[in-house]
Formats: C-alpha cells, sequence, structure tokens
C-alpha cells in the first residue's frame, strides 16, 4: 500500500505533542494516535460559527479502524489529515492519516453518525451539511471510481 501524502487531504489540523504522551520506549504511546485523529475530526464536525450536526442532533463515533505506520517521537507536532470517503444517510465515513514531519505515521478510517439528542437513534443528515461534507470527499490517487 502506497501511504498518503498530507496534500490528500482537503482538510489539516495541528496538534503539539505532549512529554506525557510518551511510553517507555520514548515515543508517542498508540493510545494517543486516537486522540490525535480526534483533533482531525472535530474541527470538522463541531465548528460553533458553522455547526455541521442538524439542531437538537450531534455525531458520535460508530467505528474506528486505525494502523500504525511510523512511530511519533516527542517533541514536536503532527498534522491530521481529514477527508470524506462516504456519506450515507445519517452517517459519514472519514478517512485520515497523521504525519511527522512529512512522513505518515498511521492511516485510519472511522464511522461517524449524527444521531438525535432525545431519541439517541440516527438521524438523517441535512441538505446543508451533505453539501459541505460533499465538498471535502477526495478520491485517492489511484483509486477506481464506480
Amino acid at each position: 500500500m502506497t501511504l498518503p501524502l498530507l496534500n490528500d487531504f482537503p482538510l489539516q489540523a495541528t496538534d503539539k505533542l505532549r512529554y506525557g504522551d510518551t511510553d517507555r520506549q520514548g515515543h508517542i504511546n498508540n493510545a494517543v494516535f486516537a486522540t490525535y485523529l480526534e483533533t482531525g475530526r472535530v474541527e470538522l464536525l463541531f465548528n460553533p460559527d458553522n455547526p455541521l450536526a442538524a439542531p437538537g442532533c450531534e455525531f458520535v463515533i460508530a467505528q474506528l479502524v486505525l494502523d500504525f505506520r511510523n512511530e511519533i517521537l516527542w517533541p514536536g507536532s503532527v498534522q491530521i489529515g481529514t477527508r470524506v470517503a462516504h456519506i450515507g444517510r445519517s452517517s459519514v465515513k472519514l478517512e485520515q492519516a497523521i504525519f511527522q514531519n512529512g512522513r505518515c505515521a498511521a492511516t485510519s478510517q472511522s464511522v461517524i453518525v449524527q444521531i438525535d439528542v432525545a431519541t439517541r437513534q440516527s438521524a438523517a443528515i441535512t441538505d446543508s451539511a451533505r453539501a459541505r461534507l460533499t465538498a471535502l470527499v477526495v478520491t485517492p490517487a489511484g483509486a477506481e471510481t464506480e
């Protein structure tokens, strides 16, 4: 598998590495990788000036697949790339990658679902949210299209 580049992702975020995130081997603990991915998702999902979720709804993560590609070393920062792979009725599949100094350290796929806060059941994504998400759909280079 060819590893992605940061420029393959239309949405990019940065997170600072913390000394407390290191493990006894001296690199960033693998559990912290999920926190970096959350940083990328939050920038997409929770813009207080322009919420993506419908009124009375919120997004929850339903699935997270994380593949470790390289270690991350303290100190420094990481960049998180996020793109939309698929938009369903109430769910969105995201593809993300974590980079340090231009090198891909991890790749991830996740599914987030919009739910109604009161009923805790899935709720359809609005047309306006669908349009915003569609702008972040990227077909990776070399991928076949349907």
